[in-house]
C-alpha cells in the first residue's frame, strides 16, 4: 500500500496550486472543477492538473489506477469546495477529516435544543460511506463537500491529502487486505463522534 505517497503527492498538487498567480489560480480550479463527474483521463485539458510530476508506480496500464481515482477526485472536489470561497479549503491536520467535518456541518445545521445525531445530513454520509464502487463513492462526496462549502456560519474545510488517502484505501480489493475499506469507514464513524475537549482551564497555583 503506498497510501503515504498518495498523501503526499497530492499535498504537493495542492500546494502547486496556490504557489501560482490568483488568476492562473482561478483558470486552474475552473478546468478542475469540469473534471467533476468524468474518470482520470477523460479530458485531456486535465492531464497536466493530476498528471504532472505523478510516480510511475500511480499509473494505471488499464485504465486509471487506485492511486489516480484518489488524486484526481481529491483535486477536482477541493476545486469544488474552493469555489466562491476566499480562504484556502485545504487544511490538513487534526479537526478537518472528512468525519469531524461532517460532525460541524451537523451541529450547525440542527436547531437549539435538538440533537446533532438526528441531522438529515448524517443519512447522506450513511450512504458515503456504504458505497462501494468508486463513481458511487464520488457522487456521494460531490454532495457532501458542496454542504461543506455552503455551510451555515461560513464554509468548513477539509483535510484534502487525507481525503485522497482514505479514498485510495477505500479502493482496496487485496483478499490479504481486506479489512482496510472497513478501517477507513470506521475512522470516519470515530471522528464522528469523537467529542472535542474544552481548551483547560488554568489550574491556580499550588501555594
Amino acid at each position: 500500500m503506498k497510501t503515504q505517497d498518495v498523501r503526499m503527492y497530492t499535498a504537493q498538487r495542492l500546494h502547486w496550486l496556490w504557489a501560482l498567480p490568483d488568476n492562473q489560480r482561478r483558470a486552474e480550479l475552473a478546468k478542475l472543477r469540469r473534471g467533476v463527474g468524468h474518470a482520470p483521463g477523460d479530458l485531456p485539458e486535465l492531464w497536466g492538473s493530476f498528471l504532472r510530476g505523478m510516480p510511475e508506480d500511480f499509473q494505471g496500464r488499464r485504465g486509471p489506477s487506485h492511486a489516480e481515482w484518489a488524486v484526481y477526485l481529491a483535486l477536482t472536489l477541493y476545486a469544488v469546495h474552493q469555489q466562491g470561497n476566499d480562504q484556502p479549503m485545504n487544511r490538513p491536520g487534526p479537526g478537518n477529516t472528512l468525519g469531524r467535518a461532517v460532525r460541524q456541518l451537523a451541529e450547525r445545521n440542527t436547531p437549539a435544543g435538538q440533537d446533532w445525531t438526528e441531522a438529515s445530513v448524517l443519512r447522506r454520509f450513511n450512504a458515503l460511506a456504504t458505497a462501494e464502487e468508486i463513481t458511487e463513492i464520488s457522487h456521494h462526496l460531490r454532495g457532501m463537500i458542496q454542504l461543506l462549502s455552503a455551510a451555515k456560519d461560513g464554509a468548513i474545510p477539509l483535510d484534502y491529502p487525507q481525503l485522497a488517502a482514505d479514498l485510495y484505501e477505500l479502493q482496496c480489493t487485496d483478499p490479504r487486505y481486506a479489512q482496510i475499506p472497513a478501517n477507513v469507514r470506521l475512522r470516519w464513524g470515530q471522528d464522528l463522534y469523537r467529542e472535542t475537549k474544552p481548551a483547560p482551564e488554568e489550574n491556580e497555583k499550588e501555594n
